[in-house]
């Protein structure tokens, strides 16, 4: 769980799981994380994802990790402390 600590904005995230079955398999750089919202920037432009409803591949350092998005709602410096 330590791999949470990380700052999100910078890395690289893919959709891969959703109530919105269209944003499956999207993937961005994450521009700005809000306590539900990361929004991601696409070649198709900026896109907001709720974190509550969906599972995320999260390419962090050297990292891949799957993580539910319920996991990771609050605040980013909140996480940051835990």
């Amino acid at each position: 769980m330590s791999n949470l600590k990380y700052e999100f904005i910078g890395s690289y995230i893919e959709v891969i799981d959703s109530k919105n079955k269209s944003l499956i398999g999207l993937k961005g750089k994450i521009v700005d994380e809000t306590r539900n919202i990361i929004t991601i920037k696409t070649s198709k432009g900026e896109k907001k994802l709720i974190k509550n409803s969906m599972k995320f591949r999260l390419y962090l350092k050297n990292n891949t990790i799957e993580i539910e998005g319920k996991k990771i709602v609050c605040k980013p410096e909140d996480r940051l402390k835990k």
